[in-house]
């Protein structure tokens, strides 16, 4: 497979995964604000389903990106501090990803003690990274 090909499947299981983590902060604030039953045993579901269908995209992004970075050597990776950045942000991505997973078993179990407010500020946590790790990936200031 040649480093193109690499790159773009990397790129293309990224935009999925993040289109993921973009949506279930949105279906944790819905579910922080609902006090129907009916509604809570719907938004479980659909969280769940939600997580679980975006977590290989997250795995594959994660071997796509080793891929990249074993490809292009340690010399590169050395080199390249921007990169040493663009792995602390993802790699707080990845602690993000697997949080959601607490709060979707506090959900699953009517646990849930945070309101609405802080799903909406948790919401906004993986597009702030998302601009920093892709101007780093453009711009590689350092």
């Amino acid at each position: 497979m040649t480093l193109l090909w690499v790159k773009a499947l990397h790129i293309i299981f990224m935009v999925a995964w993040f289109a993921g983590i973009f949506y279930l902060p949105r279906l944790f604030v819905y579910h922080a604000q609902t006090e129907s039953a009916e509604v809570s045993a719907q938004l479980k579901v659909m969280e769940r389903r939600l997580l679980y269908f975006v977590t290989p995209f997250a795995v594959l992004t994660l071997v796509f990106g080793l891929w990249l970075i074993v490809a292009y050597g340690s010399a590169w990776f050395a080199a390249s501090g921007w990169m040493h950045i663009k792995l602390l942000l993802v790699a707080f991505l990845y602690a993000y990803h697997i949080y959601c997973f607490k709060l979707l078993a506090d959900f699953r179990h009517d646990r849930n003690r945070r309101s609405h407010k802080f799903y909406r500020i948790f919401n906004e946590i993986p597009v702030l990274a998302l601009f920093a790790i892709v101007l780093l990936a453009i711009l590689k200031p350092f």
